[in-house]
């Protein structure tokens, strides 16, 4: 859904920055951006298009393994009837357009979430564009759309019920395999726009020890600038994962 633009102004951070290896995105804001500028949503929409794109483009240029947006969830299904199908033809259109930028750039690209409910052309245009892209081993980009961490969660243990895992032989590495973003490493920055301050059903599991990060910024406004400034404040946290202060420090 991103076309990288190498006539985009990088970003600068200092050269000790300690950049996160996943980042993940909550992309919150697209209707009241439109909202305040009298427009109908889908402008929002297709203004938030454009700040995929430079999400794309930024994390690529630093290196940072994958990147993973929250473009529609399994709640949004409850939206006006003409919203939904409005989004719909621009996923549609968005996947058409950047399949090969996506390709050509060495991205691998993947939708996570329940296809089920998709039409059969959005189907097909999904697997079009992960099967184009499945051996690109430049970043994964993973696009959350019909998904839902509970259902995550529920897909996982349903798909070890079939597979016949006894219950004493779960443990938290073999439901993770079963999770929609298996192989990926969990996030290390949650990213979310809009004001808001809810995780919303979004990478329950997967986000147990990521750093978060939350501004008022609306999602079309978020700039190469904004990335920027929540790159630096990631590096200047501590990571614990449970342990003391003490314990970090010896072990750096």
């Amino acid at each position: 859904m991103m076309v990288m633009s190498p006539s985009s102004e990088e970003i600068t951070l200092p050269a000790t920055t300690e950049l996160p290896k996943h980042v993940a995105i909550i992309m919150d804001g697209n209707g009241r951006w439109a909202k305040k500028r009298l427009m109908p949503r889908i402008v929002g929409h297709k203004a938030g298009v454009k700040s995929a794109r430079t999400a794309v483009e930024v994390c690529a240029k630093n290196n940072i393994s994958a990147l993973t947006l929250f473009a529609f969830s399994s709640e949004n299904w409850n939206r006006p009837r003409k919203e939904v199908d409005l989004l719909m033809d621009l996923f549609i259109k968005s996947l058409r357009e950047e399949a090969k930028a996506i390709n050509e750039n060495n991205i691998r690209m993947q939708i996570i979430g329940d296809r089920k409910a998709f039409s059969e052309k959005l189907q097909s245009r999904i697997a079009e564009v992960e099967s184009l892209t499945e051996n690109n081993t430049g970043m994964t980009l993973s696009i959350a759309a019909n998904y839902g961490g509970r259902w995550d969660i529920i897909q996982a243990v349903q798909q070890l019920i079939a597979q016949g895992i006894k219950a004493e032989d779960v443990d938290e590495a073999v439901l993770e395999k079963n999770l929609m973003l298996s192989g990926l490493p969990a996030p290390d920055l949650f990213i979310r726009t809009g004001g808001e301050h809810r995780i919303s059903n979004f990478l329950l599991w997967q986000i147990a020890y990521t750093e978060q990060y939350f501004t008022d910024t609306l999602w079309p406004d978020f700039s190469e600038q904004h990335f920027a400034q929540a790159f630096e404040d990631y590096a200047g946290r501590q990571r614990r994962f449970g342990r003391t202060g003490e314990q970090v420090e010896e072990d750096a």
